[in-house]
């Protein structure tokens, strides 16, 4: 393989392009990590990260922030049915993966999601073992908590999830003393490592990566890190990954293998340092062979090393000595790490080709896991790694829900408008994604964004029907009982029969479908279908599918909700003593953020809760959801001049009932302003964006200071960035900061571009503006007019031929 960059210096030159706080070569380094957001406040909790002295002084009941970091939602049991694999190369039981993931920033990482769409929502949780929350910087902090959401997620799918540890190399910020301060002991304790417990704990998951590149120190320092290890391991359950990087003479010096200069990171002698090695990307064929003798040697199996490949920069064109890894016909070497797999993210144009990347990535060219190619230089990882299910236990409802969306739907009603992001409120995706079995031809099933029952998305099924399709979606492993019940909530485009039929099968003829029909939709919306499973009462069922039959040139359904379950759809009891914590003003008089907490329900069989405010017309608008008892909401607007507005959250039940309210009230202070824009945070959508950073909510953000990735851009033939400004305003004038507001060439400034406005969403748009000929950076411009909706047109992006839009503020003043 070719030689690549040390893990740790890939994350600072990516530390830099993620975040516009201090890279980790940046001076001054501050000697402890910035102060937790202020109590009584309304401000945006962010993930926790600290130096190994500032966690010293970290306490969950003192940090404000530490609630709204917590994940409820406990790591679930898998299972794996090998008879049932998509992918008769693929393995149970041997090399597993682990996934080195950057979800943003290590400072300012917002705790619960946010109000942009654009976010790295994975979904292939099936091929995953451990998934490292990466992150740090010698600017920021060294040591990095996961964010609750990705905890929710991974643990729904039963993926263990990992902080960071890391030091980096003097030449990018790494100090020697920082080392030492994280092992320092106290009588026979490590004071940091009862922290890094506690953290985990606290929070959530499940254990720490180790990276430990700061060159300069000797065998007596590298004997104290692994005692810290083991000294946590004999404390706790709290697990740990070491980093190929740190001998046992204390010099950083990557040996692409397990040997004796790195093993005792792993097992010294009887001692369980680690529960696994990350191993450098620069490793051999005899490398591996020789880990893997080793590692047995050790008492350990070869697959607790995890075998390198960065795939940063190239994603699925990285080169990979497939054959190594995982040989033909014999059992795999190793395990699998991967470093980025969030390229598919970070390089795409938007999300349509995130979602097709991240497929070719993990499934491979054809997106079906049975249909790889093992003959491709990337065959796709499912080729290898074998599928696991968590759902071995009812309930089980999907609603489809990726965790990110462009609308809210609540039991099939919609009740936000607007982009967000929160993984905690993902499904656990299908296990089989796609896998369609047809003689004729193959539907093709997806992700559907424009619709949804419940969340921001659903399952759509399309093509040319002309033979019987089975869409295999889970593996399960789910008893049936005498009232157990499969439901389907389906739409079609027009009333009649759907076509549909579910179809099961069980533990005892794992690979034989039993459908029953699932019958016809009386309209247009969304339906419900409850099918009666108690015929096959004292069976297992072993997958649940969809079976479509008939003849239609152009079928189209969209599948909202598959839940299965025993007895009704129960309904929680609600929560209580709904508190605001702090409240921040957004715009002094009409808008604000805050900290709201709650008693969680009494009963256990809460999924999540839904936090609403009630309008003057009697309607809700739906300000967020979280499987935790305390929510951030990021913007609360006033409804003309009311002064108090009412706060509901309601239960939601693991089977989706819904329990009654709890309810508080948020005070007005002041008036409304007479001017403000009004276009600040709100709900952003656009054509398409240049690449992963550039989404169009940077373009409400109020922002211009944050570096050239402070922007909306976009490539796509038809340039537009609407906004969603909440309900009716008066507008009074329209302000556009261009390329050069934002500190870029007065060359890249918007030549020609067009303000629209509307009322409704299906009311034509109006042109309130229209420039041609622009040069300036900043441009101006007077209205007079009432809109919900406005939207941006660029015609010409620059000055230039240059292809690209770069907008870095687009704000609607008014009252």
């Amino acid at each position: 393989m070719s030689r690549r960059l040390p893990l740790l210096l890939s994350a600072v030159l990516a530390s830099a392009a993620l975040t516009t706080a201090p890279a980790a070569w940046a001076d001054p380094i501050p000697a402890a990590a910035p102060a937790a957001s202020a109590a009584g406040t309304g401000s945006q909790p962010f993930v926790s990260y600290w130096y190994p002295n500032s966690i010293l002084n970290w306490d969950p009941a003192t940090d404000p922030d530490a609630r709204f970091n917590r994940s409820r939602v406990p790591l679930q049991p898998r299972t794996g049915d090998p008879a049932l694999r998509a992918n008769p190369n693929a393995r149970s039981g041997e090399g597993k993966i682990a996934s080195l993931v950057s979800f943003g920033p290590t400072s300012n990482n917002p705790s619960q999601g946010s109000a942009d769409p654009n976010y790295y929502a994975f979904g292939y949780w099936q091929y995953v073992d451990k998934l490292v929350f990466w992150g740090g910087s010698a600017g920021e902090g060294l040591i990095l908590a996961p964010n609750p959401t990705v905890i929710d997620a991974a643990h729904r799918n039963g993926v263990k999830v990992y902080g960071t540890v890391f030091f980096p190399p003097g030449a990018y910020g790494g100090q020697l003393q920082w080392v030492r301060d994280f092992v320092q002991k106290s009588g026979s304790r490590y004071p940091v490592a009862d922290k890094l417990v506690q953290a985990a704990q606290y929070y959530g998951f499940d254990g720490w990566f180790i990276n430990q590149e700061t060159g300069g120190g000797d065998s007596a320092l590298a004997a104290e890190v692994r005692n810290l290890m083991q000294y946590t391991k004999a404390q706790s359950g709290t697990e740990f990954m070491w980093y190929d990087a740190m001998t046992t003479s204390g010099s950083v010096n990557w040996q692409n293998a397990l040997t004796s200069a790195n093993s005792p990171f792993l097992q010294d002698g009887s001692k369980r340092t680690s529960d696994s090695m990350f191993l450098n990307f620069n490793w051999s064929a005899s490398g591996l062979a020789s880990s893997r003798t080793l590692a047995r040697q050790l008492g350990r199996s070869e697959y607790e090393l995890y075998t390198g490949i960065d795939t940063e920069a190239g994603g699925y064109n990285t080169g990979v000595d497939w054959n190594t890894l995982f040989p033909s016909g014999r059992p795999h070497t190793t395990s699998l790490g991967l470093y980025r797999p969030e390229w598919t993210w970070k390089s795409a144009a938007d999300r349509a080709d995130f979602y097709a990347k991240d497929a070719r990535y993990w499934v491979g060219a054809a997106n079906d896991p049975s249909r790889i190619d093992l003959s491709a230089s990337w065959p796709g990882l499912a080729g290898y790694v074998a599928e696991s299910s968590p759902i071995t236990a009812k309930p089980f409802v999907t609603n489809f829900d990726t965790g990110q969306g462009d609308f809210y739907n609540a039991a099939g009603t919609r009740v936000a408008t607007g982009g967000w992001n929160n993984l905690s409120l993902q499904d656990v995706p299908p296990t089989y994604r796609w896998v369609v079995e047809s003689s004729g031809s193959r539907l093709t099933p997806s992700v559907d964004f424009t619709d949804a029952y419940q969340g921001g998305s659903s399952l759509r099924l399309s093509g040319k029907l002309d033979a019987a399709n089975t869409v295999r979606l889970y593996q399960t492993r789910l008893a049936v009982a005498a009232n157990t019940k499969l439901d389907l909530v389906v739409k079609a485009p027009a009333a009649g029969p759907t076509r549909l039929k579910a179809a099961v099968s069980f533990t005892d003829a794992p690979g034989s479908f039993t459908t029953i029909d699932v019958g016809s939709n009386s309209g247009t919306g969304w339906e419900r279908h409850t099918l009666d499973l108690s015929p096959y009462a004292g069976r297992t069922v072993a997958q649940i599918a969809l079976r479509v039959e008939g003849s239609d040139p152009s079928y189209d359904l969209r599948v909202g909700q598959v839940a299965l379950y025993d007895g009704s759809v129960e309904t929680p009891a609600a929560p209580s003593g709904l508190t605001v914590l702090g409240a921040s003003d957004v715009t002094p008089g009409s808008s604000q953020s805050l900290r709201l907490s709650w008693t969680a329900a009494a009963g256990g069989n809460v999924h999540h809760y839904e936090v609403y405010r009630r309008n003057p017309d009697g309607s809700r608008t739906f300000l967020g959801a979280t499987p935790n008892d305390a929510y951030f909401v990021g913007r609360l607007d006033r409804a003309g001049t009311e002064s108090a507005a009412t706060l509901d959250v309601e239960a939601v039940s693991t089977t989706y009932g819904r329990s009654t309210a709890a309810s508080t009230t948020v005070s007005w202070n002041g008036t409304p302003s007479t001017s403000s824009n009004l276009a600040l945070n709100r709900p952003a959508t656009a054509s398409g964006q240049c690449n992963a950073n550039e989404g169009p909510a940077k373009a409400v953000n109020g922002s211009v200071s944050g570096g050239n990735g402070d922007k909306w851009c976009a490539l796509t033939a038809a340039k537009t960035l609407e906004v969603d400004l909440g309900s009716a305003k008066q507008l009074s004038r329209f302000v556009v900061k261009h390329a050069a507001a934002g500190g870029e060439s007065a060359s890249y400034n918007t030549r020609d571009f067009a303000i629209q406005v509307r009322s409704g969403v299906n009311d034509p748009w109006t042109t309130v503006a229209d420039v041609t000929g622009n040069t300036a950076g900043t441009t101006s411009h007077p209205v007079n007019t009432t809109a919900r909706y406005v939207r941006l047109v660029v015609t010409t992006p620059a000055q230039t031929t240059d292809p690209a839009a770069r907008i870095y503020e687009f704000e609607a003043w008014g009252a």
